[in-house]
């Protein structure tokens, strides 16, 4: 149809400016019938809209005139609804093929009604939904590919992107906000930085926003309500003690539940149901809701989670983080309690929402909890859920010391409820098993707050979980981070400085957050105001101002820099360097009298100061600014309780002095093997017979100088700049981790997997 993709382009280009171009939405569509069809290779086009009230999509453009305005539930008794519902793409090569519908959801339905009334008859769909930010707007309908037997992933691409131009359009026309409070400071009801501040206090104390709007800002009920409806496209409800959720709809529902999700039905019956929900743009709560409710057809409302409460029953006040009970019983025992319960094989359709949501099930929630409170007592980072092939069991692993080790075996029949669990408290969609989903666990263990970053992967065996624990803490102090004495000196000048920049880098989980607050630990006085954004705030110091990035609100770190200038800082951390815009200001910010600190995902010292040249970074400004930076790893550490010490072999000590470097060495202090005690591991209890117990850190640290001010300047490459700090201090990575073999900290297996030797 189109001779290359030159003539595809222009014709989109087209099509963008004329939408882009045109006062609204209704004034366009009509002009571009025959482009759209074209473009798209499709017999007929469909855009429909949200309505006003939230109840439904309405067509309010289409290409096929036999019918008139198709009004559509957001339910799966429609594709367009289950898309408007789901709020995602699909493609269906045959609309009236039961089992290709069925295996997209099971409830899903082709209504056929409309080709009986018209004669049109619909083979295939490509549908997608047209969303602004997290907002539904509305679906974007394309019926019957042209030249081919179905769309393509091509075809979804394309529709995907006009679909994106259209939502600018609808978004400008209903006036959508790009966020739930944008409202209150277009209208002046708050200035930027007091919803800043306020997003932050939410964060830390577990209030809502919009109460401390009200509270602390004296913004009205009313004008909440009015932002809300502006950026979700609901209807806004407050508490009417008046109305009560219906018992036909209550009867199915666990209210603790409820409680812990923040919705609840207020009116309709199992074929209306009406649901009021703090965030109705949270697509995998509006499935879980159709999943576990079953309504034919539903109505979404906005309301304030404290409302919400009200209508289940209880105060704000009485809700608590959930608490974790770790059970007793070892993981063995409530496996045989699993097998007990006889809880039905999990076959590919064989999870039932409502049934998870019933504590008759005890044992899998006893297992999770065992799960999480045992990684915490391990000192684990991650658990690993692992789903294995056919009837094999599953494996649950737990990284401790950056080291999976085995800790489970769960039976195949159990594995999906133990998963659906986990799915559950973290609140993403159950009933979702094809994509991956991340997900947030909040709730308490032995009193204390703990925070799980939930990652779910749809393997070929079925879907695998893992859980990252987040433990809030305080910050380590900075003489325990184990710095040679020469690094110690650099960083300790580094910090002296009254304004620039200082980078910590390396990979994810190489304790760079550890080592910032270390830091900030020092210069942390009264007479500096430091504020911090970060992703997530896992450690907490009193004195420090910290912000939680929350990216689903536009609050995203480039954001709160732009807000922090603002707000007379002496010290600002930046949680990450991701882009060219964060970078940017961090430098802008240090040139204009404030002492930044921020990380970055490099393997070395070196390579940092020529990656933020790549990314588009003013060399001379960066010169001007550039402090320093600190890379580094973290390698486990021998067991203190049973490692022993021995004499290296000559053979041993030469080759650790070539790697070293043979006119560097002497500064280590040993001049032959009989002068030195290295460790090796044994194991014992405390360490679970590994040997190792712990990790400590392997620095690299780069300060800056005139010599290498001009090298950053002239963009010398990394290795020319690695030569010049060498001679100026710096060690490697792998020189600062055989200075702590020789400590016999570490051995050289442990340096070996973190380094290249």
């Amino acid at each position: 149809m189109f001779a290359d993709s030159e003539e595809l382009q222009a014709k989109l280009l087209a099509i963008y400016d004329k939408i882009r171009s045109a006062d609204f939405f209704d004034d366009v569509m009509l002009e571009l019938r025959d482009e759209l069809l074209q473009v798209l290779r499709a017999e007929r086009v469909t855009v429909y809209q949200r309505s006003e009230d939230g109840r439904e999509i309405t067509s309010r453009y289409k290409t096929g005139e036999d019918i008139g305005v198709i009004r559509v539930a957001l339910s799966p008794a429609s594709i367009a609804g289950y898309v408007a519902m789901s709020q995602k793409p699909i493609i269906i090569n045959d609309v009236y093929d039961a089992e290709e519908l069925g295996s997209i959801h099971s409830q899903l339905k082709f209504d056929y009604s409309y080709d009986q009334v018209s004669g049109f008859l619909t083979r295939n769909m490509l549908v997608i939904p047209i969303m602004f930010g997290d907002t539904l707007l509305g679906v974007l309908q394309v019926i019957n590919r042209i030249g081919e037997p179905a769309f393509t992933e091509e075809d979804m691409t394309l529709a995907q992107q006009i679909a994106s131009v259209i939502a600018d359009k609808v978004r400008a026309d209903r006036h959508t906000t790009e966020g739930p409070f944008e409202y209150l400071v277009q209208h002046k009801k708050v200035t930027v930085d007091q919803l800043t501040e306020v997003q932050a206090k939410a964060t830390e104390s577990g209030h809502s926003v919009a109460q401390l709007l009200m509270s602390e800002l004296k913004v009205t009920m009313e004008d909440i309500g009015v932002s809300l409806q502006h950026y979700y496209q609901v209807p806004f409800m407050t508490y009417d003690p008046n109305v009560t959720p219906p018992e036909e709809l209550m009867e199915s529902l666990n209210r603790p539940f409820l409680i812990r999700n923040r919705w609840v039905p207020i009116a309709g019956d199992m074929n209306k149901a009406v649901i009021l929900i703090d965030n109705p743009n949270d697509a995998g709560r509006i499935m879980e809701i159709q999943d576990i409710l079953g309504a034919t057809a539903y109505e979404f409302m906005v309301g304030l989670e404290e409302d919400i409460y009200k209508f289940l029953g209880v105060e704000a006040e009485e809700q608590q983080v959930q608490e974790i009970e770790a059970p007793q019983a070892n993981l063995s025992d409530i496996l045989v309690r699993l097998d007990e319960e006889n809880i039905p094989g999990g076959g590919a359709d064989g999870i039932d929402g409502t049934e998870l949501l019933d504590e008759n099930a005890a044992a899998v929630v006893q297992l999770v909890n065992k799960l999480i409170a045992d990684a915490v007592e391990l000192n684990a980072s991650d658990i690993h859920v692992e789903p294995s092939k056919g009837s094999k069991p599953a494996q649950v692993r737990m990284r401790v010391d950056g080291v999976c080790r085995k800790v489970l075996e769960i039976p195949h029949t159990h594995i999906r409820y133990v998963v659906a669990r986990i799915k559950i408290m973290a609140k993403v969609d159950i009933s979702e098993s094809r994509l991956p989903q991340d997900g947030k666990i909040t709730c308490r263990l032995h009193g204390k707050p703990l925070e799980l970053r939930v990652a779910t992967v749809p393997t070929v065996n079925g879907e695998s979980v893992v859980m990252r624990i987040l433990a809030a803490g305080d910050p380590l102090p900075f003489s325990k981070l184990n710095l040679a004495p020469k690094n110690e000196e650099m960083v300790t000048r580094m910090i002296d400085h009254p304004h620039g920049i200082i980078l910590v880098v390396g990979p994810t989980g190489s304790g760079k957050t550890t080592t910032l607050h270390a830091v900030l630990g020092v210069i942390n006085t009264p007479d500096l105001k430091i504020l911090t954004a970060e992703d997530p705030v896992e450690i907490t110091q009193p004195g420090l101002q910290q912000v939680q990035i929350i990216r689903q609100i536009g609050l995203d770190f480039a954001r709160a820099l732009r807000c922090f200038l603002r707000a007379d800082p002496d010290v600002i951390l930046i949680g990450e360097m991701r882009d060219l815009e964060t970078a940017h200001s961090g430098i802008e910010a240090s040139l204009t009298g404030h002492m930044v600190f921020s990380t970055l995902h490099t393997n070395s010292a070196p390579e940092t100061i020529t990656r933020l040249l790549d990314m588009g970074l003013d060399p001379l400004n960066f010169a001007d600014a550039f402090v320093g930076v600190l890379a580094q790893r973290l390698v486990r550490t021998l067991c203190s309780a049973c490692r022993e010490t021995y004499v290296p072999t000559q053979e041993e000590f030469d080759h650790l002095k070539k790697i070293y470097g043979e006119e560097m060495f002497p500064e280590l202090g040993f001049d032959s093997p009989d002068k030195c005690q290295f460790g090796k591991p044994k194991g014992c209890d405390r360490c679970v017979n590994s040997g190792y117990r712990g990790r400590t850190g392997i620095h690299e640290v780069i300060e800056v100088s005139p010599e290498l001010k001009a090298m950053i300047v002239a963009r010398t490459p990394a290795a020319q700049i690695a030569t010049l700090a060498a001679t100026q201090g710096m060690r490697t990575l792998t020189q600062d981790g055989i200075r702590k073999i020789f400590k016999a900290q570490i051995d050289l297996k442990q340096l070996r997997a973190v380094t290249v030797v």
